[in-house]
């Protein structure tokens, strides 16, 4: 480092954080003199400053506000195609919802798979689209038959679906042979015959109950990845999926771990932890946001996101979510089922401290907030 930088440096160590000042270190020209460094440093020091909170600002109510706002305007639009026909994204307030509640259980859940050179281009991304899309055997059967007298079930496959998909009828055989027990299996004719291995008349009944089973045998793919959309993205193709299974599309040589995403909070939680399962909650607030045409500062939803993370597992902004976290007894039952909620401090001798907003406009004071934050304290002799 420059004598000139390190004097500068150390002067703003304690004022600016680390990233921002490795970032200028990283950033700055070799020919810069003192004086242009020094200059660098105070304009990027007072636009930090300018960013900071001041104290009893109260972020939360403008948080609220600057969401909820824009958020009244939106329309109820549940589904757009995402570009290309057949993928059906869930978008508008019912996806904002579905996030800021915290569902485990999403509409349309989706992933973008970007993959690594040279898997990335049309004539490859094809191949590795067909390679993770779940295909079951229902999908290539053309005829099923059950054969009463001879207590047969009798499968005919369909040669175009085998051709597309790159698959043999001996593949499909030897996977079928493992997958159902309890039936003499043969090849006939390039047919698949099961057959009981008693004739009992009920064992007729186990025949319709395998005609329905074999056809969710999965012959290839991903489990949970129902549909693949291959898309061009700037330079790139990616594949957009309907369904999502992460942590089986990350052990695929051919994906880039760094930038393939799912839209399901819970699964990123799992598999990439809190801070992966935030920035999906950002991301995905973003996306509904801009789709519609509507701009919030990325601060307040940020905000939010950190809110919902903030206890290192997801919990949504409901009653049994963050709410349930308030240490103020007062707060919680502003927020439904306030009785419960009564009863259960009286029982346990709780104590509210009136320290954030709600509370104090409940019992009528001044909240902590702007003006209402500092006490006026005397100096006694």
């Amino acid at each position: 480092m420059k004598a000139a930088l390190k004097e500068v440096y150390d002067q703003y160590s304690d004022k600016l954080p680390e990233s921002i000042l490795n970032d200028i270190k990283e950033n700055l020209p070799e020919s810069a003199t003192k004086a242009k460094i020094k200059e660098v440093f105070e304009k990027i020091y007072n636009s930090y400053d300018d960013s900071k909170v001041n104290p009893g600002e109260c972020v939360g109510l403008v948080s609220a506000e600057s969401i909820g706002e824009p958020g009244t305007q939106m329309t109820l639009n549940t589904f757009h195609l995402a570009g290309v026909a057949e993928v059906q994204v869930t978008t508008g307030l019912p996806r904002i919802i579905e996030i800021f509640d915290a569902r485990k259980n999403i509409k349309t859940p989706t992933m973008e798979i970007f993959l690594k050179k040279p898997y990335n281009t049309i004539d490859r991304i094809k191949d590795v689209a067909v390679q993770i899309k779940e295909t079951m055997l229902g999908e290539l059967i053309e005829d099923i038959t059950i054969d009463i007298l001879e207590q047969e079930l009798k499968i005919s496959l369909n040669e175009g679906m085998l051709t597309n998909f790159n698959l043999e009828f001996d593949q499909i055989f030897k996977i079928v042979k493992t997958k159902i027990k309890g039936f003499n299996i043969e090849k006939k004719e390039e047919e698949i015959v099961f057959k009981s291995k008693t004739s009992k008349s009920e064992e007729l009944k186990g025949l319709y109950v395998l005609k329905e089973k074999v056809k969710k045998i999965n012959i290839r793919g991903v489990k949970g990845i129902k549909q693949v959309m291959p898309v061009k993205r700037d330079e790139e193709y990616i594949i957009l999926t309907a369904g999502t299974n992460l942590k089986e599309i990350y052990k695929l040589p051919e994906v880039d771990v760094e930038r393939t995403t799912s839209n399901d909070i819970f699964e990123t939680y799992a598999v990439l932890g809190i801070e992966g399962a935030r920035q999906v909650i950002m991301v995905e607030v973003s996306k509904v946001i801009q789709s519609q045409g509507l701009s919030i500062d990325m601060r307040h939803i940020m905000m939010v996101a950190d809110l919902m993370c903030s206890s290192g597992s997801v919990k949504g902004i409901t009653r049994f979510g963050v709410v349930s976290d308030k240490s103020s007894v007062l707060a919680r039952c502003s927020f439904e089922t306030p009785i419960k909620h009564m009863i259960n401090a009286a029982l346990e001798g709780e104590q509210d401290w009136l320290r954030s907003v709600v509370e104090n406009v409940m019992v009528n004071q001044p909240v902590p907030i702007g003006t209402g934050l500092p006490g006026l304290v005397t100096k006694m002799k």
